[in-house]
């Protein structure tokens, strides 16, 4: 039996047999490259399909009181519902009606304000045809999302955004493949610019994304870990055995150095070992002998996961959190991986 390693690219024909089967390792390599080189060339002309009518429903979307339907039916459903994940998360609000339920009731989800976005390939499906009189009688604008410039659904609607592909990436150019990406990326396009005109921030998309690693890197403050730390300094004068008690009493790896309730440095364990190394008589040295001055800070305001980029820039471990420049406390990088934000 011959394998091949993962990750090698196939120059050659291989094959293998696995459950008495043989396998053309270099076919199946060249049908995955296929289809990937077929998506790309249909996308290279999506631009240019990028005309008045899309940056109409893009303006039309914008200034809408209500929100976005959007409907599909069979592959286009599923494209229907990723656009609506994505417009709901970057502060477009939209929802999904599949197409087959609308005309079984479902239409009551239509609000005189919303505008209707109707996505399908052929632009030619039953359920289609049935489905847009009814929305047109409603008065609500339609967009329509085809790949058939000549159907049914785009002569039609209101606007029609164009989602034409020569053929699908299935070898029998009937399963939809290349369609389906197109109506993905035209579903980007609009959800992507109607963020721009929004002004839409990553404050703004953490409020739509407060769970996991993701929404902690959004709106998790260094305040809300160093908070839950031990707040350690020492005076100016303190003696080595001092800083030694305060710096393994606190578990955070370092003691800030104060003088007159002003800081003025930090010392480490690094900082210890170090100074351990190059004097014979530590027990003589204070603090301020052997802190290191002007200390990286941060503000307690400021997100954790600026606190990890500042980290890994110095290559440091420990950052002094400031309140309006006063000593406030300490947060460590073990902090940030509690979190999930490494």
């Amino acid at each position: 039996m011959a394998f091949m390693l993962p990750g090698k690219p196939v120059s050659s024909r291989f094959s293998f047999t696995f459950a008495a089967m043989s396998y053309d390792l270099k076919a199946i390599s060249q049908y995955a490259t296929d289809t990937i080189q077929n998506e790309i060339t249909a996308l290279q002309r999506m631009s240019g399909f990028v005309n008045e009518d899309f940056i109409q429903s893009v303006i039309l979307m914008h200034e809408a009181k209500g929100r976005v339907v959007i409907t599909g039916i069979g592959k286009s459903a599923i494209i229907a519902q990723k656009i609506v994940a994505t417009m709901n998360s970057t502060g477009t609000p939209a929802l999904f009606m599949h197409a087959a339920d609308a005309i079984h009731g479902d239409l009551g989800m239509i609000q005189p304000d919303d505008v209707v976005i109707i996505i399908s390939k052929s632009g030619e499906s039953p359920e289609i045809k049935a489905l847009l009189p009814f929305v047109r009688n409603f008065g609500n604008k339609v967009i329509a999302i085809c790949g058939n410039k000549d159907a049914y659904l785009a002569t039609h609607a209101d606007y029609f955004i164009n989602t034409t592909v020569d053929s699908e990436a299935c070898p029998n150019n009937l399963a939809p493949t290349t369609s389906t990406t197109a109506q993905l990326v035209m579903g980007d396009a609009l959800a992507v610019s109607l963020l721009r005109l929004k002004g839409f921030t990553d404050r703004d998309f953490a409020k739509f994304h407060p769970g996991g690693a993701l929404g902690k890197r959004l709106y998790l403050k260094v305040s809300d870990l160093s908070s839950r730390n031990a707040k350690p300094v020492v005076p100016a004068t303190a003696s080595l055995r001092e800083i030694i008690i305060v710096i393994s009493g606190n578990f955070l790896g370092a003691t800030a150095v104060q003088e007159n309730d002003q800081l003025i440095g930090i010392i480490t364990d690094g900082d210890l070992r170090r100074m351990l190394e190059k004097n014979e008589q530590p027990a003589q040295l204070q603090a301020r002998d052997i802190c290191s001055m002007h200390p990286k800070t941060i503000e307690e305001s400021e997100l954790a996961i600026q606190a990890l980029e500042m980290m890994r820039t110095h290559d440091i471990t420990q950052l002094i959190v400031t309140d309006q420049g006063r000593y406030a406390g300490m947060v460590h990088l073990h902090d940030l991986i509690r979190e999930g934000l490494i």
